[in-house]
């Protein structure tokens, strides 16, 4: 991710997240449990999306990426590590009372076989697998608080704003 500068936005490990940000990690982490399978956005070759069903995993400060090996998204991220990981949306049409959660940041791929072994040992995870771990680079929660819709969103370096509006104010609303 860039800044408006340009310049690069480092990523962090999720337990930053957790120690910036407590009370929206928490958040975030409690709507990804809600369900088991998640939505990653990858860049294909020609920079355009490519959406596939992921299931994420929060465990030793880390967020985690698994995936089947050799599948598009591996490749994917191989060529472009930027990633987006939209949590589920669930069955409801209506935004859920945990929210709406998105992270996105840059994933970076475990190589290390007795990492890959620790984690394959604890989750068990259909093998072979790939394996990444997530650089955050913004974490971002919609909710409704009536009459508001509420954006929470946080990235490293900076403190986490909120947006409350609704859809007839003329301009937002920042704390």
């Amino acid at each position: 991710m860039t800044s408006r500068s340009g310049a690069v936005i480092a990523g962090v490990a999720w337990s930053v997240v957790e120690e910036a940000a407590p009370e929206l990690a928490g958040r975030v982490r409690a709507r990804f449990a809600a369900d088991r399978h998640h939505v990653l956005a990858t860049l294909r070759r020609d920079g355009a999306p490519r959406l596939s069903g992921l299931e994420a995993d929060f465990r030793d400060g880390e967020l985690w990426l698994g995936m089947m090996n050799g599948s598009r998204k591996v490749l994917d991220l191989r060529r472009d590590p930027r990633f987006s990981l939209q949590a589920n949306p669930g069955q409801d049409a209506e935004v859920p009372e945990l929210g709406d959660v998105r992270v996105s940041g840059r994933a970076v791929e475990v190589t290390d076989p007795e990492l890959i072994a620790r984690y394959a040992a604890e989750v068990r995870p259909p093998e072979p697998f790939q394996l990444f771990r997530a650089e955050v680079t913004e974490v971002v929660r919609t909710s409704i608080e009536s009459p508001y819709v509420v954006v929470e969103t946080w990235s490293p370096g900076r403190p986490l704003r909120t947006i409350r509006r609704t859809s007839e104010d003329a301009t937002l609303t920042i704390s």
